[in-house]
């Protein structure tokens, strides 16, 4: 009885203080009205046009400090995508090594040679996807990077470096017209490595362009030397502006040299084709030089 009473007479006292307090004036007394509304989360994205000191293609917030592209950087974003469909359905984001991100990788293969004005694999640069981080693609982030670097010059394009070189500046249009980036005339070191020089001094190597492998492995691309450099040579009759016919191998040797293996790994499949002179030295560029370039030997 005594609970009972105490209970009875707290719940009066209350009735009498809440009945007392009354609504302010100006107020409509309800709380949950008038509150601005919450903006909604944004997820991180990178941004075109921007450069990088981080050269890893995986994009971590933590890691996430863009520089100014006239200063020293080592990537450039020229483009930002979306993943879509199955790809973007994934539990986590695809491996920028995988089969899954050839498609992407082609993607910014094809917007790469629009951003540089040419194409990237004529010169010393590389391209790569970077996707989001684990933990922002369970975010919701499904964007991925094009990224366009520069290789070193011996051993870029010429031998089996991938690693991207600190410059200065942007690559937009850098291949719009001749530029010191583009591959040409070039002499091999006792190192197997081709060391660029001026087409008018002596030189036995000059790069003539790209043959598209067929798409299969690394060990199965590799492992027969006589289709490639049948392919080059045809390549290097274009560029000399030769015929293609029975006398060609007499009239040219050939050099190659295949993607890089990340490179391949990532969905590259250009391998370049350089003209070699069988070991006399030339002091010309065979470059639409024609059967005067390319005598039959």
């Amino acid at each position: 009885m005594r609970r009972h009473g105490r209970a009875a007479l707290t719940a009066a006292i209350l009735t009498v203080t809440l009945t007392g307090c009354g609504t302010p004036a100006g107020t409509d007394g309800d709380l949950l009205d008038g509150w601005p509304a919450m903006a909604a989360a944004r997820q991180f994205a990178p941004q075109a046009g921007e450069c990088h000191l981080i050269p890893t293609p995986s994009s971590y917030l933590s890691s996430y400090s863009p520089v100014d592209c006239t200063k020293t950087h080592r990537l450039e974003t020229f483009h930002v995508g979306t993943f879509t469909g199955t790809l973007a359905a994934r539990s986590a984001p695809p491996s920028v090594q995988s089969a899954t991100m050839r498609s992407t990788f082609a993607d910014c293969d094809t917007r790469a040679k629009q951003f540089v004005g040419g194409d990237w694999r004529d010169a010393r640069l590389s391209v790569q996807v970077a996707p989001p981080s684990p933990a922002g693609w369970e975010g919701g982030a499904r964007w991925y990077r094009c990224d366009v670097f520069e290789l070193d010059e011996i051993r870029g394009p010429n031998g089996e470096g991938d690693a991207a070189m600190e410059r200065a500046g942007s690559l937009r249009n850098a291949l719009a017209s001749r530029s010191p980036l583009h591959l040409g005339c070039m002499n091999e070191d006792r190192w197997g490595l081709l060391r660029p020089v001026a087409c008018t001094t002596g030189h036995q190597f000059e790069y003539a362009g790209i043959w598209t492998t067929p798409d299969r492995s690394w060990a199965d691309a590799t492992r027969d030397e006589d289709p490639i450099h049948s392919a080059c040579r045809t390549v290097i009759a274009r560029y000399a502006k030769v015929p293609v016919d029975s006398n060609l191998p007499y009239r040219t040797g050939t050099s190659y040299r295949f993607p890089s293996r990340p490179l391949w790994a990532r969905g590259d499949r250009g391998v370049r084709c350089y003209f070699w002179s069988g070991g006399a030295a030339v002091k010309r560029s065979i470059a639409g030089g024609g059967t005067k370039a390319l005598p039959i030997r």
